[in-house]
């Protein structure tokens, strides 16, 4: 076996196959998958043809897999005499082109010539997408097009067709016909008449003499019966506790304070209230009273009881007997068991005389022999299944593979990759990189992992559909970035949706814009500290005010409070230990600045080093933090969120970000005019750098740090004498001694 020589290219730090021959697309199985940029994809929340991923998903479960995939481009360089027809990535087949001695390529090639004829292109040479599109919405509108279900439409009369409307009618989820409309298939017509049988069975067996004891009248008589018979066992067992010891009747006829409670209440005869207390007060061993004496909830009850079973089967009576009780238990427990064990509920909605007209042998085969009259379509069916097959795998298997085995489309940048969904406009730039959440939780959890800046948005178009995105921000700066701040969104289709922020990833998006980001969080900290500062001052005035206000009122209306003498302020206490830690404090600081200032001025003219320095001191972690996480930017958790297999560090580079997001830009030979009517006044900066400079120097003079660089007359301590900083010493200065001996050792320098 030979080996194929496989062709790579470097892309997001990954070296990645080129996939651009046929022969590439028959050789995948040959490659490593650990090569593999992706190793699965879903088959929705993504920019490619939907029935193509359905058709490679062999097992339906609504991933693609590699070995699906290659499944898929083995069978198609099968059905063709040349591989390279695929990498033409062409909407039409030639007929010349299949491979006719292969037997299902030849039952393809008379499909294919079948169609043709079918469309009235007997002389065409090839079949395109857009035939096989109109042959396939043909077929499925034919009566019988071979999946087995069988619409009301495709009844031959109107008698099938109501036995048809019936069976629908009483199927919860019927499948769906290739043309889309309700059907009915083999499994549906076996429930059906399985259960229409049984509930023929069930309504025989309950015309038997004990089960029909009161004969027409037994149904409601039953539901009288059914209504009351726990409530009656109930007071029945409560009499025979009362007749066991009488000690237990207040319990039994419940406490009085629970009369108490809702006899404070508006009373209604059905109130729920007193429905749960005993059908009747039990007072000893004595009948059930169906008249006087009753709970006013169950009166209703109680009556059509009497009426209607205890009438016909005991006598007319007011008072009803334990014993009595249980012979009328006993007469009706038939009708009970014969209730309890009823079947074929999934055709209850029929009347009994058209179920029993349906429940034969004669219309179960009737609508068996329509199921079978459809499926003898079933071949030719599969055939124009395996031609569109075709016709879509010789237009997307190429651009498949170069969005799964590697991103080609993705990194050479010709055009979006199947994961971009669009192009989303926020805050003057437009971001590329975007891509459907189908998993919310996932991308929540996954999210910062692709050390991407990433704002969520919620879409909704004027058709009231919604979905959501996720959008990289790889360039410009975020800091009008915001959750609640609403942008617009293009889809691949070029429609429009309204877009809103709902969540912010934050991570960064430049070195730039790191240097610059310590200095904006104290900014913000400042402000935020002011804001709340200047809230709180704002509530003391406000409740001033209303205390006020409300002083005037009651003033106004008469109640003038008695004048109440200003509350004197306790002083304060300053404990002599907290004015020693004060003191302590300021000089501390102090010297911590004058030692700063010190070292500062000491570089002399190392000086902008030191500027360089602190700002180094004060940037550069963040600096260095925005580097690394911009060397391990990547797509994977972004796309493994949504159901991908992403096999590889697909890592967008500054380069690559900077492409992925475009900022807005004046178009070349486009004319400005400067002169903006509402600008700021401009603040003199120059001016107040020059003042800081002199400052500067100033200071600079005044501590002696620039006196090696001056005259001898103008140096500060000449000219300031002993208030020079530089003239004091601290004791034990050798440098200070050994000066003031040289001078007492020039005996001739007061001659001079």
């Amino acid at each position: 076996m030979t080996t194929h020589a496989w062709r790579f290219f470097r892309a997001g730090g990954v070296d990645q196959v080129q996939v651009t021959t046929g022969a590439d697309l028959l050789r995948l199985g040959e490659l490593d998958q650990k090569l593999w940029v992706a190793l699965a994809c879903p088959t929705q929340g993504i920019e490619f043809d939907r029935r193509t991923l359905e058709l490679i998903d062999a097992d339906g479960d609504r991933r693609v897999r590699a070995n699906e995939l290659i499944a898929a481009c083995a069978w198609a360089g099968r059905m063709l005499k040349d591989p390279e027809q695929l990498a033409r990535r062409g909407s039409d087949v030639p007929l010349a082109a299949i491979n006719t001695d292969d037997p299902e390529g030849k039952v393809l090639h008379d499909t294919m010539r079948a169609l043709l004829r079918s469309l009235g292109k007997p002389d065409a040479a090839s079949l395109d997408f857009a035939d096989i599109k109109e042959a396939i919405e043909r077929f499925n509108a034919e009566p019988w097009n071979g999946d087995g279900v069988v619409p009301v439409a495709s009844a031959p009369d109107d008698e099938h067709r109501a036995v048809l409307t019936d069976i629908l009618a009483c199927t919860a989820e019927p499948p769906v016909d290739r043309g889309g409309e309700p059907g009915v298939d083999e499994a549906v017509a076996t429930a059906f008449f399985d259960a229409a049988a049984a509930r023929v069975a069930w309504l025989d067996a309950g015309t038997a003499d004990a089960v029909r004891a009161l004969g027409e009248d037994t149904e409601p008589a039953f539901a009288a019966y059914d209504a009351v018979a726990a409530k009656v066992d109930d007071y029945f067992a409560r009499v025979r506790v009362a007749a066991y010891d009488t000690r237990a009747l207040d319990a039994i006829n419940r406490e009085e304070s629970e009369y108490l409670a809702i006899a404070a209440q508006d009373l209604h005869i059905t109130a729920e209230e007193v429905r749960h207390f005993p059908l009747a007060r039990v007072t000893g061993d004595q009948p059930l009273p169906l008249k006087e004496g009753v709970n006013p909830a169950w009166s209703d009850e109680l009556d059509a009881l009497r009426r209607l079973v205890v009438v016909p089967l005991v006598g007319d009576r007011d008072v009803l007997t334990a014993a009595e009780w249980t012979k009328i238990r006993a007469a009706l427990q038939p009708h009970a068991d014969w209730r309890s064990g009823r079947n074929g509920d999934l055709v209850a909605s029929l009347d009994e005389a058209r179920l029993r007209e349906l429940a034969t042998d004669t219309w179960r085969e009737r609508v068996q022999a329509l199921v079978e009259r459809d499926l003898e379509e079933k071949a030719l069916a599969e055939a124009i299944g395996q031609v569109e097959r075709l016709v879509r795998y010789n237009r997307d298997l190429m651009h498949l593979a170069n969005n799964f085995v590697s991103f080609r489309d993705f990194y050479s940048r010709r055009g979006p990759s199947t994961f971009q969904v669009g192009r989303l406009y926020l805050d003057r730039r437009s971001c590329d990189l975007c891509v459907d959440v189908t998993d919310n939780a996932r991308h929540v959890a996954m999210a910062g992992s692709s050390n991407a800046y990433l704002v969520y948005c919620d879409l909704k178009n004027s058709k009231g559909e919604t979905r959501k995105v996720v959008a990289a921000v790889t360039d410009g700066d975020v800091d009008n970035i915001m959750v609640g701040r609403n942008g617009l969104f293009y889809d691949r289709d070029g429609l429009d949706w309204d877009a809103t922020i709902t969540r912010v990833v934050e991570n960064p998006i430049s070195v730039r814009q790191a240097f610059w980001s310590p200095y904006k969080r104290i900014l913000r900290a400042i402000e935020a500290q002011v804001n709340r500062r200047a809230q709180e001052a704002e509530d003391r005035a406000n409740a001033r005010a209303d205390a006020a206000a409300s002083q005037v009122d009651s003033a106004t209306d008469g109640n003038v409070p008695a004048a109440q003498p200003p509350a004197e302020a306790a002083p304060r206490k300053l404990d002599i230990g907290v004015v020693a830690a004060i003191g302590v404090a300021v000089g501390g600081l102090t010297a911590a600045l004058g030692m700063l200032l010190q070292a500062f001025f000491g570089l002399g003219w190392l000086m902008p080093l030191g500027v360089l320095g602190l700002i180094l001191l004060i940037s550069g972690p963040s600096m260095a933090i925005a580097w690394l996480k911009l060397r391990t930017r990547n797509l994977g958790p972004l796309l493994d969120a949504n159901g991908w297999a992403v096999n590889a560090m697909a890592r967008v580079n500054v380069p690559l970000g900077k492409s992925l997001t475009e900022v807005a830009e004046l178009p070349k030979g486009a004319e400005r005019d400067l002169a903006d009517p509402f600008a700021d006044k401009k603040k003199p900066w120059f001016v107040y750098f020059i003042i800081l400079v002199l400052l500067s120097l100033a200071l600079g003079w005044y501590i002696g740090k620039l006196d090696r660089l001056l005259p001898t007359r103008l140096q500060s301590v000449n000219v300031l004498g002993d208030a020079a900083p530089a003239r004091v010493t601290m004791p034990g200065d050798e440098a200070t001694e050994a000066d003031g001996e040289g001078e007492q050792a020039d005996p001739e320098a007061p001659g001079e």
